[in-house]
């Protein structure tokens, strides 16, 4: 038998068995359990099967040449094949592109690789019907990473364009091989295996970012960053908040203390709550950036603006939390890391590319907020804070974002008012 309680209240037992005590911690935990498994899962184990019109262009710099006596463009014609293949999954968004608009495109994060003919290519080919004795310079088909659009994302690039080029030659030494008379002079034991599969495929690096940028993860880290300290500060602010105006008991250790009441409407309880978070982004995006940049040696450019978007960014959701909480109560910290965080990260498409993730994750990405903010992040540190990088449509998402919190806090809180639902004791 357990002693009895000396201070006469229940006992632990008798607490423990009382099934009213488990049912909403049982169902709420269990539910939080289940959909974080289903979502943050469910949009990463297969993203190849996923792949839907991932963007990689298609560039003819080849200036064509003579062969078997008539003009060809060769270039032209692998080009126009591969963008025409059949693709029934539709998993490639094929762009053919010029030379130049191609390394516009790699710049501005619009395609994740490209797959480029160069200008000698037709008459590289041309040359491997060399007499006997000579060896033929093998002709090159080159493919350009974008290692700022992602690793990911760079890696299905650059592997789907360099099975599209392997293919291409392949089909195009059938082509040459069949086009050889029974007559022609013959050719040297290279030249024949040449003449089978006569291109070879070069990777190089299309656009170039610095050796301390994660391989491309950085952006999507440090906008985790901003998007937690907006988070977290802002459920800080209204937990210390409520216990200043004595809403809330205050619990440190064995500690406990409540503070005399203040009468106060919730709409300027909002107020007070929104201000704090937007004073303290600025704390919280200078530090963040002092670690990552200054101590961390961070690769990042264009300083200012970068300070000036992750304080906004980090502000934005502040104030996004701030009028979940004033809205829903007690629920809203569950309801903002939904919004903010659960349901966020899967479609950010910062670490698997949008066009890998299922449609769910696509459709969610044209409004949860850390895509938004990791496209502009990753434009300011990888693509010369470029407005067709991203830049642009995050700083319009942050100020509809802004805006939205503002009305759906404001709007509660003084429909709440309005209705006599205080917050000070004996109100309902």
């Amino acid at each position: 038998m357990p002693p009895p309680d000396r201070s006469g209240g229940a006992t632990a037992r008798q607490v423990l068995r009382n099934p009213k005590i488990w049912i909403t911690p049982t169902v709420l935990v269990g539910v939080v359990s289940l959909l974080l498994s289903l979502l943050y899962m469910g949009g990463i184990l297969n993203p190849r099967t996923d792949l839907h019109r991932l963007p990689v262009g298609l560039v003819n710099a080849d200036r064509g040449g003579v062969i078997g006596g008539k003009q060809e463009n060769l270039g032209a014609r692998i080009t126009a094949g591969i963008a025409a293949a059949p693709d029934p999954g539709d998993r490639v968004g094929w762009r053919i592109l010029s030379p130049a608009a191609a390394r516009d495109a790699l710049a501005s994060n619009q395609i994740y690789g490209a797959l480029e003919i160069p200008a000698g290519f037709t008459a590289a080919i041309a040359a491997l019907g060399t007499p006997a004795g000579r060896s033929p310079d093998r002709p090159t088909m080159t493919v350009l990473t974008n290692p700022g659009s992602g690793s990911l994302a760079a890696s299905f690039a650059t592997t789907t364009a360099q099975q599209a080029a392997r293919q291409a030659s392949l089909e195009l030494g059938r082509q040459l091989t069949a086009a050889v008379p029974p007559t022609a002079a013959p050719v040297s034991s290279a030249a024949a295996l040449l003449l089978a599969d006569p291109a070879t495929v070069v990777t190089v690096v299309g656009h170039p970012i610095g050796p301390h940028s994660g391989l491309g993860l950085s952006a999507f880290y440090y906008t985790l960053l901003l998007v937690l300290a907006g988070f977290l500060g802002a459920n800080i602010i209204n937990n210390g908040v409520d216990v200043a105006l004595g809403y809330t008991d205050n619990e440190l250790g064995p500690w406990h203390t409540r503070r005399q009441t203040v009468p106060i409407s919730r709409r300027r309880t909002l107020v007070v709550k929104s201000v704090m978070s937007v004073a303290l982004a600025v704390l919280t995006s200078a530090l963040i950036m002092a670690a990552t940049v200054g101590l961390l040696g961070m690769d990042a450019s264009h300083l200012p603006l970068l300070f000036l978007f992750s304080f906004c960014a980090s502000a934005a959701v502040g104030l996004g939390v701030q009028a979940i909480n004033a809205t829903f109560g007690g629920i809203g910290q569950l309801v903002s890391m939904f919004v903010f965080i659960v349901l966020a990260l899967p479609s950010s498409g910062a670490t698997i590319p949008l066009q890998a993730l299922p449609t769910f994750y696509r459709f969610l990405a044209h409004f949860e907020p850390m895509r938004q903010l990791s496209d502009g992040i990753r434009a300011i540190l990888y693509f010369d804070a470029q407005a067709d990088a991203g830049l642009g449509r995050a700083w319009t998402m942050i100020a509809v974002g802004t805006v939205a919190a503002l009305v759906l806090g404001f709007s509660m809180t003084t429909y709440y008012d309005r209705k006599g639902l205080g917050r000070l004791p004996g109100k309902t």
